[in-house]
């Protein structure tokens, strides 16, 4: 523990397990990817480097991180990350809780912090400051992604074409169905797909991704699309208190000529609005993949921005 100008910094113990899913819990701008269960399904992969920021006795902010070669990262395996605030907190405090933080680094001998931004549609109070002030004190943008989500607040957009598709294939027999064993999706169509197509893997395995499920069953679901008994495509949903995110999508060769991906996906867009979700999350776009951020329109989102930042200390 360190005392600072300010404020007091602790690097995160297990003991503090329970205080800190508290706080993400009653946070302005935590989500699910910031309990301790969630962050620690690949602790082998990374070493912890979250701290506890208190003002005299009063926990204001976490930040969860890890550390790599003096590098610390806001979190690698996490989607985005940066200062998580107390629901009630103002600017000048936010600057300064982050000067503090930025000594303490310091003093730790880090070289450089890298911070991959909260989109703005995650926050559950405006939570703009701590971009800001990073900025202010010499961060450097380095990447911007494109994050395609649908604001519900506004009405659907999903483009004719696509509603044409999905009303003529409403008695084809598709059935879709909520899945617990994650199994059938991943191993006879995730897996497949993302190799064909792009020589890669989930970032989840199937043990991870099923370990997740039972920590957190009503905030994963698998959604799968059959017909004739056959799965056909599926989407992998992670919820939080405002937000659905379709985390993975993928589709069989026979699953595209029948657009039952795209069946699924406005199935499911129709449903959380709804249930009175603020927004869908489709994920990024990198690379110019221009085809998938037309795809991506088409289904309703609209572009928002995640940016990336790096300070050298």
């Amino acid at each position: 523990m360190i005392i600072l100008q300010t404020y007091t910094i602790k690097r995160y113990h297990k003991d503090d397990y329970s205080l800190w899913n508290s706080f993400i819990d009653n946070s302005k701008n935590g989500t699910l990817l910031f309990h301790r269960d969630f962050m620690e399904y690949h602790s082998d992969r990374f070493q912890d480097f979250s701290l506890l920021i208190y003002d005299k006795k009063k926990l204001v902010a976490v930040f969860p991180s890890n550390v790599k070669d003096e590098k610390v990262y806001s979190h690698q395996g996490l989607t985005y990350g940066g200062l998580i605030l107390a629901d009630s907190i103002g600017g000048e405090k936010v600057r300064n809780i982050l000067s503090d933080l930025i000594g303490f680094l310091r003093l730790q001998k880090i070289d450089n912090l890298y911070i991959k931004s909260i989109p703005v549609f995650y926050h559950q109070k405006p939570s703009n400051e701590f971009t800001f002030f990073f900025s202010d004190f010499g961060a450097k943008l380095y990447n911007r992604d494109l994050n395609l989500a649908i604001n519900y607040s506004f009405p659907s957009t999903i483009h004719k074409s696509k509603l044409k598709h999905y009303e003529k294939r409403r008695d084809i027999g598709f059935e879709i169905a909520e899945v617990n064993d994650f199994s059938g999706f991943w191993n006879e169509v995730l897996i497949p797909r993302l190799e064909e197509k792009h020589g890669a893997k989930p970032v989840h395995t199937l043990e991870e991704i099923h370990v997740l499920k039972d920590k957190f069953p009503e905030s994963i679901k698998q959604y799968v699309i059959s017909l004739d008994n056959e799965i056909l495509a599926g989407i992998t949903i992670f919820k939080t208190k405002e937000v659905v995110k379709s985390q993975y999508g993928a589709v069989t060769d026979k699953g595209e000529k029948h657009r039952a991906l795209d069946f699924l996906f406005i199935s499911l867009i129709d449903r959380y609005r709804e249930e009175g979700y603020r927004f869908f999350d489709m994920g990024t776009v990198t690379e110019n993949n221009f085809g998938l951020l037309k795809q991506k329109e088409e289904l309703g989102c609209e572009i928002y921005t995640q940016d990336f930042y790096k300070l050298n200390l």
